[in-house]
Parts: structure tokens; sequence; C-alpha cells
């Protein structure tokens, strides 16, 4: 009797099945505007969805459109802050922009400059074009961080294995803020100095980071060990004629950048006094902000030419990106929430003190800016008092931590994401799935005989050879497409599929070149799994953890499932039917799923009502 393989069983035993799971990823994608095919010209804004335009005749770079594809040009303030804070893509171009992923240069990214509003192909400030300095805002850490900040980390990771991807020599520095009105909080309340605080949550991020598979960065400066620098930074600033101290605070004064707004698309009018932050009549304008904080009771300070006191908030990723990179930088990243003021702010500050792109567009502070979208749970805002709100180690404590990953790649990065228990379980499913496939294709390998070697494959072992490379190629292309993870992620189903049928079916068993055909494909997917930083190999370790999550939630142990498995056994034995059902429908709906005649006795299955 032939023993079925586990994958095999579980795609004809679920209706939803993987492919066509992963392919409404693909489905998603198109209808939001963020897969292109030859000929379409699809424009996308900084959200992730479509904006209209028109086309627009543009100068490549060797011939290399520089803007991809066109649209309606952004807010006049952005237009016009091109003279002041420069622009990657400041020149008008001659010829039409690539319009489709498919036989595109696999050596080019793409990225959305949350400045121009546009695509852009990504070149590096290096005259040599082989270091990239990438800065993403870290975690002010007062507390353990929460699903949010890994939808951030978990983008960048992917954007950090592209760019080395691609040859380039990656200087990633992702900061700590270490001290800050909340951590002062945080501190006074639990009777811990700020120092022992922050340090234990570094150590809890750096847990979560490793558990998810985010790849350390090079550099990982915390704000107070650049106070000199932050310190001597704001001191330009005011010698500059744009910040000015009041009573030891010092502020930055937004009125002398004319600008200020231009990454957010706000205009001073916007920042209207006392409806997000109470009017302070030493101000010269009520959006300016604090670059110096004087000394209060209870909270750490340093010295500095304004009296005791510490930095504010926006001027320490200014003055650490400065010290730790340079004053100008390809990449500047972060979640779409820091857009304004944080981001904005920074502009300001690091612009006006080292003068970047206020004579021309050739040496911006920051070429790219890129974001991600908001999370949302259950299609609300993530909010503690909504009750919504949710760590990163309460997810995995029932969740396995490339669960979460691949659910969170199933979302284009600058698209909302809608945190959902559902969503966590189908992930689980489909993660499960493509690991127990990988397990059986790696078993027949093992244990398969020494192939004839055919001179010309028979159809079905050609067609899966081409599938492979096509499998490839088709990941870069999306890579490259402003990392476009639903696409790369839709890549798994037809590799998966014929796997399968190379296992399962008659014609697949026989053909000739069987074996060569499942390495080839069992490459290609290794191939995706990498780029976008999932584990490969060990697959027996990794399908032994997820059971063991899946037992988590469900509430049992090991030897506890036996015993029903055993019970439902004798049931059958004595054919009493109405009983092995009513304990198989009550282990489904626990998330187990028992596999009758499969080479094992179980396997986790999503709760419906998740």
């Amino acid at each position: 009797m032939t023993t079925t393989t586990t994958a095999a069983f579980m795609a004809r035993a679920n209706p939803r099945s993987f492919g066509r799971i992963l392919l409404a990823h693909r489905q998603r994608a198109l209808s939001e505007g963020r897969w292109t095919r030859r000929s379409v010209v699809v424009v996308t804004n900084a959200s992730g969805q479509s904006a209209p335009g028109t086309a627009r005749a543009n100068r490549g770079i060797g011939g290399t459109p520089l803007i991809r594809s066109d649209a309606a040009t952004g807010p006049t303030l952005a237009r016009n802050a091109r003279l002041v804070y420069g622009s990657a893509v400041s020149e008008t171009v001659e010829n039409g922009g690539e319009s489709g992923t498919e036989g595109r240069d696999l050596t080019k990214l793409w990225l959305t400059n949350t400045m121009t509003r546009k695509k852009e192909l990504f070149i590096p400030r290096d005259p040599a074009g082989k270091k990239v300095q990438m800065y993403v805002c870290g975690v002010t850490v007062y507390d353990y961080s929460h699903i949010g900040h890994a939808r951030v980390y978990v983008a960048f990771d992917v954007l950090y294995r592209r760019l080395m991807g691609l040859g380039y020599d990656v200087t990633y520095c992702r900061n700590f803020t270490d001290i800050d009105d909340k951590i002062i909080k945080r501190s006074n309340e639990s009777g811990e100095t700020c120092e022992a605080l922050t340090n234990k949550f570094i150590d809890a991020f750096h847990e979560d980071m490793t558990a998810l598979g985010c790849l350390r960065p090079t550099l990982e400066p915390r704000a107070t060990e650049c106070v000199d620098d932050i310190i001597a930074f704001i001191e330009r600033l005011i010698a500059k004629g744009n910040a000015y101290e009041a009573s030891g605070d010092v502020y930055f004064s937004v009125d002398t950048l004319p600008a200020y707004g231009a990454l957010s698309g706000r205009k001073q009018d916007d920042n209207r006094a006392g409806e997000r932050v109470a009017v302070d009549e030493r101000k010269k304008n009520p959006a300016d902000f604090a670059l110096w904080k004087t000394a209060k009771p209870g909270e750490p300070t340093w010295t500095s030419p304004w009296g005791d006191g510490r930095p504010g908030w926006h001027i320490e990723c200014s003055a650490m990106i400065e010290k730790m990179l340079g004053p100008t930088i390809d990449i500047h990243g972060g979640g779409q929430d820091l857009v304004f003021p944080h981001h904005e702010n920074e502009l300001a500050q690091s612009s006006a003190a080292c003068g970047c792109g206020a004579h021309a567009d050739e040496n911006p502070f920051v070429r790219y800016w890129v974001h991600n979208g908001f999370v949302k749970v259950d299609s609300e805002k993530m909010s503690k008092s909504l009750g919504n709100f949710f760590t990163i180690r309460e997810v995995l404590d029932k969740y396995h931590p490339f669960v979460l990953r691949f659910m969170l790649l199933g979302a284009h990065y600058r698209a909302p994401i809608n945190y959902t228990q559902r969503a966590l379980e189908e992930a689980s499913d489909r993660v499960y799935y493509l690991y127990q496939t990988l397990q059986d294709v790696r078993s027949v390998i093992r244990d398969a005989a020494v192939e004839e070697d055919a001179t010309k494959p028979v159809p079905m072992v050609a067609d899966a050879l081409k599938l492979a490379n096509e499998t490839e190629k088709q990941v870069l292309e999306s890579l490259n497409d402003d990392l476009n993870t639903p696409a790369v992620m839709a890549t798994l189903s037809a590799p998966l599929k014929s796997m399968n049928d190379f296992m399962t079916t008659k014609a697949g068993k026989k053909a000739v070149g069987r074996v060569r055909a499942l390495q080839a494909l069992l490459t290609s997917i290794e191939g995706v799994l990498e780029a976008v930083g999932m584990p490969r190999g060990e697959e027996d370790v990794f399908l032994g953890e997820l059971r063991a999550k899946a037992l988590h939630r469900a509430g049992l142990t090991e030897d506890a499932l036996l015993a029903k498995i055993e019970e439902r056994k004798k049931a059958r034995d004595a054919k009493d039917f109405a009983e092995s059902d009513r304990l198989r429908d009550e282990l489904s709906a626990r998330g187990i799923g028992l596999m009758d005649g499969a080479a094992v006795a179980w396997r986790p299955v999503p709760v419906v009502d998740a």
C-alpha cells in the first residue's frame, strides 16, 4: 500500500488550498495597484493605493528611466521643496519608464519615495555605486515591543536583505531612544533607574527580533551615548539662525525653513496652535519644536550651554545619523506614523545644519524616504485604550515567530495590514503545509534510487525545470518592484503543486527525471525563503515547533492528545462512528486535525471561529 505524503493529504483535505490562498495575495495586489503588467502603468502613492497619473517623458541613467511610473505631482509644497531639501529624482526624463516587472533588469531596485510620492530607481550616493547607508528609526525602550514594531522591522529586514542580495555594501543603522518622557515616567513608577529599565527592554527587543528572523543592524546607537554630539548639533543650528534659546529650552524655528512640511505635505497653517500641544508663549511660532528641554525634578540631566537638561526627541536621530553615517544618507525608513512630526522635523534639522540640498538637488539629506503602513487590529486602530494592543511576546506565546513573519510578508509593506486571529490561523496553516511539503520532498530525494540521466526530459519534468527557473526570476522581479512581498509569496504556489504532483500522481512518480525536477523545485523555493528571511532546512525541527504551538493553543499535552486519538481508534474499531466523529470534530475545533491514513497522526488546522 502506498503511503500518501502528509502535504498532499493536507492539500486534498483542505478546500482552501495553499495555492488558492497565495493566489489571493496576487489578486489583492492587483486590485490595490501594487502589481504591474507589461504595457500598464500603475501609479502608487505613499499609502500603497493607486493614484491617477499621466504619461510623462523622462530621461534615465544608462538607458534606465529614473521614474518607472508617472503620477500626479505631489503637493505644491513638495515640488517647491526640491530646491531646499533636494531629491533623488529631480531631472525630467525623455523616455517612458518601464511599465511592468516582466523583462526588467534584475539588478535594478525600485522604491517608493515618500518625498516625491513616486516609485523611483534606487541609485546610491556612493560614486562607485557600491556602498549604501540606511537608517531606520528604532524603538523607545520603555516597554515590550508590539506587533506594529514587528511590522516595521520585518519590512526593513527584507529591504536590508535585498540590498545585500544586489551586491551593495550596506551600513544599516537603527537607533534606540533611551531617554524620553515615557521612559522617565515608567522609571519613576517602577523604582528602576532609567538605565536599568532601558537595558532590560533593549535585551527583550533583541530577543524578539532574533525570534522573527531579523538580521542585526550594523550599528545600534543609543541616544544617551550621543548627548555631546546632540549639544554640538544644536549649537550649530543656533549659530546658523535656525534655532533659539528660551529660558533654558532650545527650539527650532520653522519659519527659517520655508519648505518645512514638504515630506508630510502639511502647510504651516495646518499646525494650528493649541490643538495638539499647549501653546507656549516663549515660542516664536507655535509649530516650533524642542531641541533641548530644561531640567525638571526627578529627570536625568546633562550639562549644556543652556543649563542642565536633556535632548528633545527629534534631534536625537539627526545627531546620531550624522555621527554614525555622515550628514547625508541613502535611505531613511520607519513607520508611516513617523512622517509627521518626527521625520519632518529630522529633515528640517539636518537640512539646516549641513546645508544639504540648499542650493541644488544633487545632495539631499536623504535620497529615499521609505515608510511602511499602519497595523490595524480587527479593522480598528491598535490602541491600549481599546484593549486591542498586543506585544510581540504575547503573539509568540501562541504562534511560531515565523508564522507572524509570514503573515506580515503577505501584505505590501506600504499598505495597511489588518491583524486578526484568523489571519494568524491561516498563516500558520500555510506555513505548516509549506514545510511539510519540503520535508516530504527531501525524503523522496534521499530515498530515491540513482536516476537514469534522460537526454531529453519528459514534458512534466521539462515543465518543472522551467518553472523552477521562472520562480527565481519572478521573485527577484517582485522584490525589485518596491519589495512586493505578496507577489513573492504567491510564487510559492506553482512549485509546491508541482512537487506534490511528482510525489502523488501516477505520472509524476514514474516520470524519468523526477528527482532532478524535485531538486530544482526545492532549490527554487529555498531561494524564495532566503530572500524574505524565512528558515530553510531542518523542516522536522520547524514542524515540531509548529505542532507544539498548536498543542499549546489547544490546551493539550502530547500525551493527552494521544489518549484522545486512542479513544477515537477504539470507537472506530467498535464501529461507533458517531462517537468517532464527535472526537474528531472536538479536536478540529481546538485546532488539531486528525490524519487518517497519513504518515503522521495529526497536524495543526485553522480554528474556524478564530
